[in-house]
């Protein structure tokens, strides 16, 4: 196959990767809207450990059929993976509960520079000028979409920082694992979706009265709100997936650069549904922003130089002699 046509093959795959997030990422957003403003089921954490028990489900039946072969994952890569991954979840509901929307917005918005550090220290990934001024830009934009107002407290900083690394965490370990131990999206949702869903369901309900000071067991359950968990929990199927398939494509900074389209999106969404109330000036000129942020840094990270790994030094005297001289191990772009 040719250069050209392999390009363009990888383009498409990633567009559709991309796609897929963002429908599903959007979808569940507003399903669990609906879900806990309509009925009052305000129990996330639990919510979120039956999104990751209907996966296991998934990733079973997908095992039986033979689409998900057999693979390994050590133990404590897996536990530190859960780890990661629990604390950000906790983290993201109490950062949402203790800080205003300004702080928890530019909470978020941090992830970008931490993921950016954890490549730096971890990958050895160098990023041109272009590149960084692509992210300054993206931060910029969603910043002036979306921060409000900012106050922050102790205990709210303490959420928000807890939340930020072990989400970035979070998601440099799913590169990571997939890359090390050649584990497709399929196979590491097998591995770490039933630890997930066992550890949230059992510390789901307790967080959840601490938060909200309700019980689930007194919830009560009716057809149209058990009509929208299931619907919750099915698109979060394709939510978990398509996320391992995205950073396993693009990397955790891409990932965070293209994921604040998202925001954007539910912006949009927000005023197509419910009118005018949520768009102004300054948001219009957020999204403007941001969007030519989201230009500027796909086409930096994707020119030589713009974001690229950089190997371990060995001298050229070495590699001409055991003729290892490639440039792929001189540079290797990401």
């Amino acid at each position: 196959m040719a250069p050209s046509s392999k390009a363009e093959k990888k383009a498409a795959v990633d567009a559709a990767a991309w796609m897929f997030n963002v429908v599903t990422s959007v979808g569940i957003i507003i399903v669990n809207k609906a879900l806990m403003a309509t009925y009052g089921f305000s129990f996330a954490t639990t919510l979120t450990g039956l999104h990751f028990a209907t996966t296991t489900l998934m990733t079973i039946v997908l095992r039986c059929l033979g689409y998900i072969q057999p693979s390994h994952l050590p133990l404590p890569e897996l536990l530190k993976f859960v780890l990661f991954a629990n604390f950000s979840i906790v983290g993201m509901n109490v950062s949402l509960m203790w800080n205003s929307v300004g702080f928890y917005q530019i909470a978020k918005l941090s992830m970008i520079p931490v993921s950016c550090l954890l490549e730096v220290l971890f990958d050895k990934i160098r990023y041109s000028r272009d590149t960084k001024l692509g992210i300054v830009v993206v931060l910029l934009g969603v910043a002036v979409c979306t921060v409000t107002d900012v106050s922050v407290n102790a205990k709210g900083f303490i959420a928000a920082f807890i939340a930020v690394w072990s989400t970035s965490l979070q998601q440099y370990y799913v590169h990571y694992l997939q890359r090390n131990y050649s584990l497709s999206s399929f196979n590491l949702l097998g591995h770490t979706a039933p630890v997930q869903a066992g550890s949230l369901l059992l510390l789901g309900p307790f967080l959840d009265y601490w938060l909200t000071d309700k019980r689930i067991d007194a919830f009560d359950f009716k057809i149209p709100s058990m009509v929208f968990i299931i619907l919750s929990c099915t698109i979060a199927v394709g939510t978990n997936l398509s996320q391992f398939i995205c950073i396993g494509r693009f990397t955790a900074v891409s990932f965070q650069v293209l994921g604040h389209m998202k925001t954007i999106l539910v912006l949009i969404l927000g005023f197509l549904f419910f009118g005018r109330e949520g768009l102004n000036l300054h948001v219009v000129l957020g999204m403007i922003i941001a969007i030519f942020g989201m230009i500027l840094y796909g086409n930096a990270s994707s020119k030589p130089g713009g974001k690229e790994r950089r190997s371990h030094s060995i001298s050229r005297s070495s590699q001409q002699k055991h003729g290892l001289l490639e440039s792929s191990e001189v540079d290797e772009k990401v």
